[in-house]
Parts: C-alpha cells; structure tokens; sequence
C-alpha cells in the first residue's frame, strides 16, 4: 500500500476532477450539438442519394464531398486550422468553450455517415408502403425512417461519442483542458508517470460506460 501511495505522489486528485469535468462538458456540449447537426444532415444525405426518393445527383456529390474532406483532414491540424473561427465564436480558442467548436466539426461528418448508413438499411418496403398511404415527407421521415433505424443511429452515437473522447484528449494539445490537457501538461511534458496512468484509467472507464450505454440502448429499440 505504501509503495502504491508512494506512486501517485504527483496526482493532485482535485485537479483530475477538474480535468474530468471539462472532459465531461466538452463531451456532452460536442455531442449534443453533432447530433442536433449531424442528424438532419445524414437525414438528406440519404434522401438525395442514388435510387432514394429525392435522388440529386450534384447535391448528394456536393455534401458528400463536403463530408469526405472534413473526414479526412486529421482532427489535430483541424484544431488548428479553426482557432480563428473558434475565437470569432466564443471569444477564445482555449478551455472547453475553445474545444466544442473544432470536437462538432470533426464528428459531425463522421456521425452524418453513420446515420445515412442505418437509414439505409432500413426495409424499403416500409417506406414505400407509408409513401402509399399518402403520407408527407415529414412523416416518413419521423414515422418510419427515424424509428426503424433507431438501433443505428443509436450505434452511431456511440461509436460517435467514443471518438469524441478521443478528441477531447487530443484537444489538450492547443489547452483545451480536460484529461488530455492534464496528460500532456503533467504526464508527458513534465515526466509524471502516475499523472499519465490515472488520466488514461478514467479515459478507459468512460470509453467502457458510454459503450455499455450504447449497447443497452441498442438492445432496448432492436426489433424483439
């Protein structure tokens, strides 16, 4: 027990609860707001794709060009490349009100990708039968798309809110703060191997909780 106590001797415990806190909003904040955008995106993906029911061409190649591009830029140079626009936002490029900009850039495509991958594999039949019935666009999309995909979109979010984590780590790299912020500061710069392990612990025990949710509420809405 000594030898243990004598390990963490660099931890300060209240600071990894501040860290984990900003962690936790820049989460919740990130995630939020990509769901809010990436949904509806991911709703008109699918819809003006190949063989859907508002099938355009040149504006399914513009968003999905647009969409590919922020996928493929690297999350780190993207936090790089918006802090003029973060600042113009929010009025800083640090902190958690710093991060959320660049973390709902980064995921939104990512989780428009996912969803217009679970609409799609929602049963044709359905649609064409609640088309059928005469019913709006607003209503397929709300009474049929939406709740025959739910397990997928749900996968999605986690998968998603997984990433997310990942990000916000990376984020402390420009002092977004967070675990990752507290990594880099203490951990790495500064040799502190103890700081190190309980920032990667806490980062592990969120990645295990979110999947656990996700997987519940997956089971939950699947087709018994």
């Amino acid at each position: 027990m000594d030898a243990l106590l004598a390990f963490f001797t660099h931890v300060d415990w209240y600071e990894i609860w501040l860290a984990s806190l900003d962690t936790l909003l820049m989460l919740g904040g990130s995630l939020l707001f990509t769901i809010l955008l990436g949904l509806p995106l991911g709703v008109l993906l699918f819809l003006t794709g190949p063989r859907q029911m508002f099938e355009q061409k040149a504006l399914y190649a513009l968003l999905s060009l647009v969409v590919n591009v922020l996928r493929s830029l690297p999350f780190i140079i993207l936090l790089i490349v918006m802090i003029p626009f973060t600042v113009l936002l929010t009025g800083t490029s640090l902190g958690v009100a710093g991060a959320i900009p660049p973390l709902v850039v980064g995921a939104t495509p990512f989780f428009a990708r996912l969803v217009e991958t679970a609409l799609r594999e929602v049963d044709r039949g359905i649609i064409e039968a609640t088309q059928a019935m005469g019913a709006s666009t607003q209503q397929i999309i709300l009474n049929a798309l939406l709740p025959e995909a739910r397990p997928g979109i749900f996968a999605a979010i986690t998968v998603t809110a997984i990433t997310l984590v990942s990000y916000t780590a990376m984020a402390g790299v420009v002092g977004a703060g967070g675990l990752g912020d507290l990594a880099i500061r203490f951990g790495y710069q500064r040799f502190q191997t103890d700081v190190m392990v309980v920032t990667v612990v806490l980062l592990l025990v969120l990645v295990q909780i979110l999947q656990s949710l996700g997987d519940k509420l997956v089971v939950h809405f699947s087709r018994k």
